[in-house]
Formats: C-alpha cells, structure tokens, sequence
C-alpha cells in the first residue's frame, strides 16, 4: 500500500493484531472457498498483495506444495514470516514495480478500496498475470448493513450513526468503501475476462465474528470516528448495542470477484 496514504488501520498499532484476527475469522472461509475454485494447487506461483497478518498467504503455500511459490507483500510486514514457499516482502503496490506475465494467481483482500489510485494498481496486477492466470478481489460496500432488529429506536439509530462515521473516515483517508460493487467492471475494464462477482451477506447478532470486529473498530478507530462526529459516550453505547443479544443485523456485501487474463 502507498506509505503516503492515509490507510485506515495501522499494522503497527497495537490493536493490529486483533483487526487481523478478528477479519481471519470473518471472513477466511468465503475468501478460501472462492480460492479453491481457481483450481489452485501444486506448482502454482501466486502473489498475495497487502498481506497483513492474515491466514490467506498460509492457506496458499499449502495448496501449492511442494513446487509452489507465493509473495505475500505488504508495506509493513511486522506480522508476515516467511517458511516454506512463502516469500515476505515489504512493497508498496502503488508505486514499487512488479514483474509482468508472472503469476498464476494474485488475490488482494481489502487493499483497494483503501487506495486513491485503485484503478491504476488493478491494471498493474493484471499484467502481472501469467496468460490464462487468474485474479481474486475481495471487498466491501460497507454502505449497506441495515439493523434488522434493535432494542429501541435509540440503539438503531445509533448503530447506522457509527456505520456512518466509520465509512465517514475512508472517505477523509481517500478510500472508497463502497468500491467492491464496482470491483467486477474495473477488472473487466483492464481487460479481464470470464469476470465474476459473488455478492456474500451474513447474518450478524451477539458474539458474530463481524460484529466483534466491528466493536474492535470502535477502539481501533476510536480517535478517527471521534473526528468524524462520534462521542466516546456514543462509542461505548454503540458497544453495548453490538453486544446485546436481541440486536440483529446484516453484514456489509462482501464481494468476491475473480477474472482471468487471456490466454
């Protein structure tokens, strides 16, 4: 990621670890299973871009042992080791280069809607696939996550007001966090083919992965969402919503969008 951009979650904070863990849990079965689908296996050479401290980069040096290889990148690589298969290394996809016709397959997980020059860097990772190689996009709209049911009219309102700040400070960090909708044409745009978008939604209540991600937004993201508007009395309000267990509602859309360079 760009080092001069105002990326929303720091991987040196010390809340890191737990935005990593809290995302693994959310979020690694639907990013596998779509992975899975490429057909990805032994001798496949991948590229996973903006890393963090993820499972994914992992998950793939497994699938393609034992004459496999993945990159896993990242800015910051505080939490990434390399082992067997896996290369770490500290890249900034904005602005460093990357070799072209040289993966199989190159997944990005929440990466670029953080960045203004999005559009740029997707058509970078496309001529860096192999022809025939294939490309995973993994993003949200976070603009939809309605409250399906809520304590009161005073605790929905108050959730949809946190939701607002919090898309509130992608926007002010020069993110776009309802770009996954448009992730589907800008890789058919820089010419993708046999592009395919699925939308996932999951219903979220007390003690759901995505909702304990978001009640460690509201610590992690505590001086941004002041900024934005937020009190820290409405945060802890906002906390007690999340947790109560007759609070109901639906994830953001995540979508998880392949395409494939021809051949």
């Amino acid at each position: 990621m760009d080092v001069r951009t105002a990326y929303v979650f720091d991987n040196d904070n010390g809340h890191a670890i737990e935005q990593h863990r809290c995302l693994s849990e959310a979020y690694d079965p639907v990013t596998f299973a779509r992975l899975a689908e490429t057909g990805v296996g032994d001798g496949w050479s991948c590229l996973e871009v903006g890393a963090g401290g993820s499972g994914v980069a992992q998950w793939l040096a497994a699938r393609v042992a034992p004459t496999g290889s993945v990159l896993a990148t990242d800015i910051k690589t505080g939490h990434l080791a390399s082992g067997q298969g896996l290369t770490v290394l500290r890249h900034d996809i904005v602005r460093d280069p990357l070799p072209r016709r040289e993966f199989d397959l190159i997944h990005a997980r929440l990466v670029l809607q953080h960045l203004p020059e999005r559009e740029a860097v997707l058509r970078k990772l496309a001529r860096a696939l192999e022809p025939g190689g294939w490309m995973q996009i993994d993003e949200f709209d976070i603009s939809y996550g309605p409250v399906l049911l809520a304590p009161d009219a005073r605790s929905a309102e108050l959730y949809e007001k946190f939701l607002a700040a919090k898309e509130k400070t992608f926007t002010m960090a020069g993110g776009d966090g309802t770009w996954g909708r448009r992730a589907a044409a800008s890789m058919a745009a820089a010419g993708l083919v046999d592009v395919d978008p699925v939308p996932v939604l999951f219903p979220w209540r007390a003690g759901s992965p995505g909702l304990r991600l978001l009640i460690h937004h509201t610590h992690h993201l505590r001086d941004k969402l002041i900024a934005a508007g937020l009190t820290d009395d409405e945060l802890a309000e906002v906390r007690a919503v999340m947790a109560d267990p007759g609070f109901r509602a639906s994830s953001c859309v995540v979508y998880s969008v392949h395409g494939r360079r021809a051949g």
